[in-house]
């Protein structure tokens, strides 16, 4: 007997629809019950999608998708929503290289309408297609699903304020998952949800509203009265005020609160607010207790959970980092750490617990963090924001003018920079170096292994401008670390091998697959550490030595390291030609981080093949 029979007969949201309030509570029982045991089969996001499987029934079973939109977001917590879509044979491969991606991707089903791996763009989005659908005069239904933190960023409340007057038929679904609103959810929550969203409640508002219109005075006095009451009642007041019609909160796991409550809105004409109370990790204990823990897991045993202890192997760089700051930190009383609500994938668990004073979680608000930093800055502190690269992109505008403009000392400890594997193209950080190389007053360094990136977070955080130290997931190279806080000479790379013909540039993690491919090509190879300011006289010196250089980075290759020595060498007129490697012009997919490279051709026999490539086209010439 199938462990799932009802879930295996489900392969389209349709069916969903056609199943009474019974089979629905069964439903998300076997969906929850597949969802543990897949995740821990691939790996993957846990706690968030364990919290969503109610909502997910809950919306596919009152709203005629696709036709009907659902905007994710974040989209980390849609598991439940793949699976109902068709594609649960395909969770096998979740986030594998050809399998199905973790985030919502328009390519992949009709029913992910909007692709996001990044937080708080829902509203945005559900609001643009609710117009849109107003303008071609069709009949739909557009609900935008936000929680997991997303409604702390600065673009849901601009997308709110612009929504509440846009006079768009929208529903904006608020999964409330750390408690931030938590009053008591149960019988009279639900009944005032189911009261608040029912026909007669608001035939009889609009009713009174036309009654009351005679009456300036008296109706304003109604307003504040009804107000006042669900003020009390409810914490819906700041949506209130920016035009939408708020629900709840209600009980995100009560398919008997959700479906009626539901239906009642889908009814609704203009801007809607429902609020639900869900739980990470709902219906796995191990989970609920540690939702951080199982916020994102590795292949692991559901029946004996994640296991705990120092793992003994090579640190990551992200563990340097951390390391670093609390070193720092006892040895400067002016430093202070930031993140974006990136406290643990950051590394800044160890700092915030011994220097809580000197800690801060802005939530998800990359903007923000960064003008923060310039702040503290301007007021003689050394800030340390510590942010991956694929969210440092959210805050250019202020890293360029309230930091860089003003050349005040921030340091951007930038995690994740090259290619992060299973999160695919919306995680890759591969643009920072480009587009951070263009900005005046900026410094950015490129480590080559974990010593050197603790020798260069020291450098950037005694320099008196900005600068970025720019290094990739995962562990380093297993050298021995200098315990010491010594910086690096600005600007100055150093020769690693020496050979003939062909000199490979290697930025950061690219040194190792250089040093391994010019053993074959008996090439020089140059660990530059340094993108900005970029070491000329090396360039210069490698030029004149060489008939051909080659650049290697983990970024972008159009705009990356491999212009900044393009351009030296072009203000040198050196007689070398030049060969860059780097990222090509297209997204990259998720995968496992060393097939990606071997891919786009930046492991050793990628790089070997090139510079043969090159050195037989130039041969034939």
């Amino acid at each position: 007997m199938t462990r799932y029979p009802l879930l295996d007969t489900i392969s389209d949201p349709a069916q969903v629809r056609k199943l009474d309030r019974r089979q629905l509570l069964q439903l998300a029982d076997e969906l929850r019950a597949f969802l543990l045991e897949s995740v821990a089969r691939t790996g993957g996001h846990l706690s968030s999608n364990l919290g969503t499987v109610e909502l997910t029934v809950a919306l596919h079973h009152v709203f005629d998708t696709p036709h009907d939109r659902l905007v994710w977001d974040v989209g980390h917590q849609t598991y439940p929503h793949k699976v109902l879509t068709g594609r649960r044979a395909g969770m096998a491969r979740l986030r594998m290289h050809g399998g199905i991606s973790g985030f919502p991707k328009r390519s992949e089903s009709q029913y992910d309408t909007f692709g996001v791996g990044h937080s708080s763009t829902s509203i945005s989005a559900a609001l643009g297609m609710a117009l849109a659908a107003k303008l071609r005069g069709e009949s739909r239904k557009v609900v935008a699903i936000i929680g997991d933190g997303a409604m702390s960023a600065g673009q849901a409340f601009e997308a709110l304020n612009n929504a509440g007057v846009a006079d768009a038929d929208m529903l904006v679904v608020l999964n409330d998952n750390d408690m931030s609103i938590s009053p008591a959810v149960g019988a009279l929550n639900r009944y005032l949800a189911r009261l608040f969203s029912g026909n007669s409640f608001n035939a009889a508002r609009k009713a009174g509203e036309k009654i009351l219109d005679f009456s300036p005075s008296l109706r304003e006095f109604a307003k504040r009265a009804e107000e006042h009451v669900k003020g009390m009642l409810t914490p819906g007041t700041l949506f209130e005020e920016m035009g939408f019609n708020y629900i709840g909160p209600i009980d995100g796991h009560d398919l008997e609160s959700l479906v009626p409550t539901l239906q009642n809105l889908k009814n609704l004409k203009g801007p809607q607010f429902l609020h639900v109370i869900t739980k990470k990790g709902q219906g796995y204990k191990l989970a609920e207790v540690d939702p951080v823990l199982y916020h994102g897991v590795s292949k692991f045993q559901p029946d004996v959970g994640i296991a705990g202890g120092a793992s003994g192997g090579k640190p990551t760089y992200t563990q340097v980092f951390g390391d670093w700051l609390c070193d720092m930190a006892a040895a400067d009383a002016r430093l202070v750490g930031i993140t974006p609500a990136m406290r643990e994938g950051s590394g800044l668990l160890r700092f915030s617990q011994c220097y809580p004073d000197r800690y801060y979680d802005v939530g998800i608000a990359e903007q923000h963090a960064v003008t923060f930093a310039a702040g503290l800055a301007c007021e003689g502190l050394r800030p340390v924001l510590a942010i991956y690269s694929t969210f440092l992109q959210r805050g250019y505008d202020q890293l360029i003018h309230d930091v860089a403009l003003q050349n005040l000392p921030v340091v951007f400890a930038l995690d994740r920079g090259g290619l992060v594997g299973a999160d695919g193209p919306t995680h890759h950080g591969a643009f920072d170096l480009s587009f951070l190389a263009c900005v005046p007053n900026m410094v950015v360094m490129t480590p080559a292994d974990e010593s050197e990136c603790r020798r260069m977070l020291t450098t950037a955080y005694h320099l008196d401008g900005p600068s970025a130290v720019r290094y990739p997931r995962g562990s380093g190279t297993g050298v021995t670390i200098d315990r010491e806080l010594v910086g690096l000479p600005l600007g100055k790379g150093e020769i690693r091998r020496r050979g003939k013909g062909v000199a490979l540039l290697a930025f950061g993690s690219m040194l190792s697959p250089a040093l391994a491919a010019a053993d074959e090509l008996d090439a020089t190879v140059a660990n530059m550490r340094f993108v900005k300011p970029i070491d000329r006289e090396l360039i210069i010196a490698l030029a004149a030595e060489h008939s051909l250089l080659v650049s290697v980075e983990e970024n972008a290759v159009i705009g990356g390291a491999g212009s900044e020595v393009e351009r030296v060498l072009e203000e040198a007129a050196g007689p070398a030609s030049l060969l860059r490697l780097g990222i090509p012009d297209h997204f990259i997919e998720h995968g496992e981080q060393a097939l990606l490279l071997a891919e786009i051709g930046l492991d050793r026999d990628g790089i070997v093949r090139a510079v043969r490539e090159r050195q037989g086209a130039a041969a034939a010439q």
